[in-house]
C-alpha cells in the first residue's frame, strides 16, 4: 500500500511576525470575495457548486487553498501554523464552498495518502483549486451499515476493469467530475478481503445518476449506476484487493468531516447565530433558552478541540483513529441539540411559514437534515461500536460468517 506524507514539508516553527502578516492576507481575501454572501445566497440549480468552483478557484489563486499540501500537487506548500491561521480567520465567515466539503474533505486526503505520483499529479491540482469536484460512492441498496458488504462488481478485463453496479445516498453526484468508488474484485474471499477501490470519470455515458428528492425537497443526494463501466487499470487507488483499509481510512475522513470540520455543522459560529436570533426574538431572557445556548456553545468548543486534535495527527501524516468515530458522534448529537434549541426559538413558524421564508424556514430545513448527520458516514451505533472496541477495549459482537467467502454469505 502506497503511503505518503499527508502534508507539505514546510517546517512548523513559523515567524509570529510572517503568521501575522499572513492572516492580514486572509481577511483582505475573504474581505474581498466573502462580503454580502450570506447563508442561503449560494442556491443554485446546481447546489451552489458553480459559486463554489468560482471561489476556490480565486482562494487558489490568492495561495490559501491546499494549505499543507505539497506545491507539486497543487497545494500552499505551507505549514500546520498557517492552516490554523487560516482557520482562525475564516470561522467568522460563510465560505461558499459547502459542495467541495467531499470533495477535499475525503477525496482529495485519499488522493494524496494513497495515490501513485502519477495519480496526484494528474488530479490533486484541479481538485484543490475547484477546477474538479469530487464525490465518494460507497452505500449501496443491500449494504448501507455493513459497507463491507456491498454487491458492486469490478472484473478484470485486460488493460481494463468493467464495474457493474448501484451506489445509492451518493452527495453531490449530479455536480461532480470524478468520484472514488469501492467495488467487489473478489468474491471468493471473506468480504473484507475482496474489495478494490477506484477513481471514475462520472461524465462517462456508462455513469447514470438520478437525484433523489428528500422530505426538505432538495435532492442533494443520488443513486449512481454502472453499467459495464471501463476503467482504465491505471486508475485503482491503492493496491488490489485491499479496499477495505482504504475506506476505513476515507470513512474516517468522512467522519473528521462531518464531526470536526467546517462542513457538517456550519463550523463554530451555530451556537452564535442562534444567540443573534434569541434577541431579535426577545428570548434571550428566558432561562431556559440561556441554558442552552450556552450548553450548545461549550458543545462547539468541544468539537473544535476534537477538530484541532484530529487536525495535528494529520498533519504528521496519519489517517484518522477512532478518535474519527468520537468527533463524528459528537457532531451528530450537537446537530440533534441544535434542532432542538432552534424549534424551540422559531416555535411555529418551524412549521408554518410565510412566503418569504425568514428563520422559521431555515431552521425547518435544519431540522429535517439533522437525523441525517446521525446517518452519514456510519450511524451513532456504528460509532459506539468503534469506540467501544478500539477505544475501551471490549470485545468484538460475535460474526458467524466472519471467514466465510462473501460468495456463500447468505442475503435477501
Amino acid at each position: 500500500m502506497i503511503t505518503v506524507d499527508n502534508m507539505s514539508d514546510a517546517s512548523e516553527s513559523v515567524d509570529p511576525a510572517e503568521l501575522e502578516e499572513f492572516r492580514g492576507r486572509v481577511r483582505d481575501f475573504l474581505d474581498a470575495n466573502c462580503a454580502g454572501w450570506g447563508e442561503d445566497s449560494t442556491r443554485r440549480d446546481d447546489d451552489g457548486a458553480s459559486r463554489a468552483r468560482s471561489f476556490q478557484s480565486a482562494l487558489s489563486a490568492a495561495g490559501f487553498a491546499g494549505i499543507t499540501y505539497q506545491r507539486e500537487f497543487g497545494g500552499a506548500g505551507l505549514s500546520n501554523a498557517h492552516q490554523e491561521a487560516y482557520d482562525e480567520v475564516s470561522a467568522p465567515w460563510h465560505l461558499p464552498n459547502l459542495p467541495l466539503a467531499i470533495s477535499h474533505g475525503m477525496c482529495l486526503p485519499m488522493l494524496n495518502q494513497f495515490g501513485t505520483d502519477a495519480q496526484r499529479a494528474d488530479f490533486m491540482p484541479d481538485c484543490i483549486s475547484g477546477q474538479s469536484i469530487w464525490c465518494q460512492m460507497f452505500s449501496e441498496p443491500g449494504a448501507g451499515s455493513d459497507v463491507a458488504g456491498l454487491s458492486t462488481r469490478a472484473v478484470r478485463d485486460g488493460e481494463q476493469w468493467v464495474l457493474n453496479g448501484q451506489k445509492v445516498w451518493t452527495s453531490g453526484a449530479h455536480y461532480s467530475d470524478f468520484g472514488i468508488v469501492v467495488a467487489r474484485t473478489r468474491p471468493d474471499v471473506p468480504k473484507h478481503q475482496g474489495l478494490s477501490m477506484f477513481i471514475v470519470d462520472m461524465a462517462d455515458p456508462a455513469v447514470e445518476v438520478r437525484p433523489l428528492r428528500q422530505i426538505s425537497g432538495e435532492s442533494g443526494f443520488n443513486e449512481v449506476f454502472f453499467t459495464d463501466l471501463h476503467i482504465p487499470a491505471d486508475k485503482l487507488l491503492g493496491d488490489l484487493n485491499q479496499g477495505w483499509s482504504l475506506a476505513v481510512a476515507m470513512l474516517m475522513f468522512e467522519r473528521v468531516s462531518i464531526g470536526a470540520g467546517r462542513g457538517g455543522l456550519g463550523g463554530e459560529r451555530v451556537s452564535q447565530n442562534l444567540i443573534t436570533l434569541a434577541r431579535e426574538l426577545g428570548r434571550d431572557a428566558d432561562p431556559r433558552i440561556r441554558q442552552a445556548l450556552a450548553d450548545l456553545w461549550i458543545r462547539e468548543r468541544i468539537k473544535g478541540f476534537i477538530g484541532r486534535r484530529i487536525r495535528d495527527a494529520v498533519a504528521a501524516g496519519r489517517v484518522p483513529g477512532p478518535e474519527g468515530s468520537i468527533a463524528k458522534l459528537n457532531g451528530a448529537l450537537l446537530a440533534r441539540a441544535i434542532r432542538d434549541v432552534s424549534m424551540e426559538l422559531v416555535g411555529p413558524a418551524g412549521q408554518a411559514w410565510g412566503p418569504d421564508g425568514g428563520a422559521g424556514e431555515r431552521w425547518a430545513t435544519f431540522c429535517l437534515s439533522a437525523a441525517g448527520i446521525s446517518i452519514a458516514g456510519g450511524t451513532d451505533e456504528v460509532q459506539r461500536n468503534i469506540i467501544g472496541e478500539r477505544v475501551l477495549g471490549l470485545p468484538r459482537e460475535p460474526n458467524p460468517f466472519r471467514d466465510t467467502a462473501w460468495e456463500d454469505v447468505p442475503r435477501n
